[in-house]
């Protein structure tokens, strides 16, 4: 409404004062919209590292300074760099979840690559397509700038993966996030518009990854799916027992779970939860995930079934 109201002001010569009211607070406007993105960035690693100095210093005073080393990691830090010309969605996520949790802890450490600060002088981020067509095509300079800046800095040896959320890659799995976390290094590279300059694919081994058979606006989304499904399985992010039994761990489909109370509207829990026979329990769960997998993805138990 800003933008229709200032070009109507600007075609009436008497509305000159109008217009530079408008003006300023379109300015305005946009000021703050940087400052509240930098804050953003700002707040999902500092206030990480923060709340983690605080505890380690706790740590300190309660155990003294040997135990402190015990909390040094003997492997190096698994890294996640984000390519993405939006930033500020990935903040208030990784800050306020097991991602953020896993920071903390000194899990992994998630650094942003504003596709922006890329650019030289005039350039664009993106440009109409050879052929001609609807959208826009990311251009690939800046993103071979960034690429080849993390590349560079590598250390020799280093095991790494470049996915690229793509409608026409393969679909994303929880097995290929287990895969991921045996890594050093996972490099998410946002597109958006209409996508990324094919060329990207013959100059760097990139995998193009998919969550399905719809197309959404940018990248961003499934790449916080990606990091998400993988920082969740590094060791120590989650308990061992909630990663061994979620659903596609085991080939199937996770088994219902229920809570207080034990009736709620005449649905009532299944009575063997609340017996205390742990062997019938963990009997019944395995019925129950064989059972749900057969209903809802039979397409699971094939691999299954023909290996048998």
């Amino acid at each position: 409404m800003l933008a229709s109201s200032l070009a109507f002001a600007e075609r009436n010569e008497g509305d000159a004062a109008l217009v530079q009211q408008k003006r300023s607070l379109a300015g305005r406007q946009s000021e703050v919209l940087e400052q509240r993105s930098e804050r953003a960035l700002r707040f999902g690693k500092v206030a990480a590292l923060e709340r983690a100095q605080r505890r380690l210093s706790r740590r300190r005073g309660r155990f003294g300074s040997e135990s402190s080393k015990e909390l040094e990691h003997d492997h190096p830090m698994f890294t996640i760099d984000v390519l993405t010309l939006f930033p500020e969605v990935f903040a208030p996520f990784v800050g306020l979840s097991i991602v953020g949790r896993a920071v903390e802890a000194g899990l992994v450490e998630v650094r942003y690559h504003h596709l922006l600060d890329a650019l030289h002088g005039s350039e664009r981020a993106d440009d109409i397509p050879f052929g001609g067509g609807a959208g826009m095509v990311m251009r690939i300079e800046p993103v071979a700038r960034v690429l080849d800046e993390i590349l560079s800095q590598a250390p020799p040896g280093e095991r790494r993966a470049i996915l690229v959320p793509s409608p026409s890659g393969d679909r994303f799995t929880q097995a290929r996030a287990r895969e991921l976390t045996q890594l050093d290094r996972l490099v998410l590279v946002c597109g958006h518009y209409e996508g990324i300059d094919d060329r990207l694919g013959r100059l760097y081994p990139i995998e193009e990854v998919s969550l399905g058979d719809f197309v959404l606006t940018g990248g961003e989304l499934p790449a916080l799916c990606v990091m998400d499904a993988t920082v969740r399985l590094l060791e120590g992010a989650i308990h061992p027992d909630s990663a061994r039994d979620d659903s596609f761990s085991a080939g199937l489909l996770d088994h219902p779970s229920f809570t207080r109370p034990a009736s709620f509207r005449g649905v009532d829990v299944p009575e063997v939860l609340l017996s205390g026979n742990h062997a019938k329990i963990a009997e019944w769960r395995r019925e129950q995930s064989r059972a749900r997998t057969i209903a809802r993805r039979k397409d699971l138990l094939e691999p299954r079934e023909s290996a048998e």
